[in-house]
């Protein structure tokens, strides 16, 4: 008798699913099935319900807001605006005029090399490419079609009133599907969890432990509840903050250099000091 041939994994897999879910929370418990039965691996499952998840969301829910947003005024100098362009190691900013809520255009850095090859004849307006404007309550699905369709990588969000309201990219999109995107923020992995940069201050991973920490910068913080920076961090704000967000504490400013909905992945640790009596008197 001969043995029964062994199924593919497609066959066992349609087979699980033949059983028609009749609601999104059975296909959810359809698909964790899978994945205990070895069918799905986690990042096919987890890519699986972020596309289910951004069917869900709104421009709204991932959107670097107003407050955090790089912009440059049209009207500025080169020598103004290249320092910032520098150090935030961005591809594209939104260029006003007048107003914040006024954005005329998108500026490319790699644009900039234009300026060095002949500053006499820059002419910023020149170079702008257009701008491309989104409700808040654009579905993160359809958005993320649109990007696809127009080649396009940025769009300024606007609200109900047309004020500028914040600015989303393809790669806040593509996150919430695939997990976090590397950028000019991440550690290589072969780096150390706390680095120190020029000024003094510490570019530290969400990921790094409380023990880790305390002994780095001989601190006391308690790991009962957590155990590593970036939920200490995370509980100090009450919520999952956004690049940018910054909270001091016993000591220290924790600015959040990269995050996405669900998590922090890095930050800037700032010790700050504080004037004795007698350099205050003295001074």
């Amino acid at each position: 008798m001969n043995p029964t041939p062994k199924r593919s994994m497609l066959e066992r897999l349609s087979s699980l699913l033949l059983r028609e879910p009749e609601d999104r929370d059975q296909l959810v418990a359809l698909l964790h099935a899978a994945h205990e039965k070895e069918l799905l691996d986690a990042d096919a499952l987890s890519m699986i319900e972020g596309v289910m998840q951004v069917s869900e969301m709104q421009t709204r829910d991932v959107m670097i807001p107003r407050s955090q947003m790089d912009m440059i005024n049209v009207l500025d100098e080169p020598a103004a605006f290249i320092p910032l362009v520098i150090e935030t190691a961005h591809s594209r900013f939104p260029v006003f005029e007048d107003s914040k809520d006024n954005v005329i255009g998108i500026l490319l850095a790699k644009d900039l090399l234009r300026y060095y090859a002949n500053v006499d004849e820059f002419d910023m307006r020149d170079m702008l490419r257009p701008a491309v404007f989104v409700p808040e309550s654009k579905r993160l699905n359809v958005l993320l079609r649109d990007f696809k369709e127009n080649r396009n990588h940025i769009a300024i969000v606007v609200d109900e009133y047309g004020g500028v309201a914040g600015l989303v990219t393809i790669e806040d999109v593509l996150e919430q599907i695939v997990g976090d995107i590397e950028d000019e923020f991440d550690f290589d992995e072969t780096e150390d969890n706390i680095l120190p940069d020029k000024s003094g201050r510490f570019r530290v991973k969400a990921v790094t432990e409380i023990e880790d920490f305390n002994e780095h910068f001989g601190t006391q913080f308690l790991d009962d509840d957590f155990d590593t920076v970036g939920g200490l961090v995370i509980n100090q704000f009450g919520h999952v903050p956004k690049r940018g967000e910054t909270v001091t504490f016993d000591g220290f400013k924790f600015s959040v250099l990269r995050a996405d909905s669900r998590k922090v992945h890095s930050i800037l640790v700032e010790k700050i000091v504080v004037a004795s009596i007698n350099e205050t008197e003295a001074a």
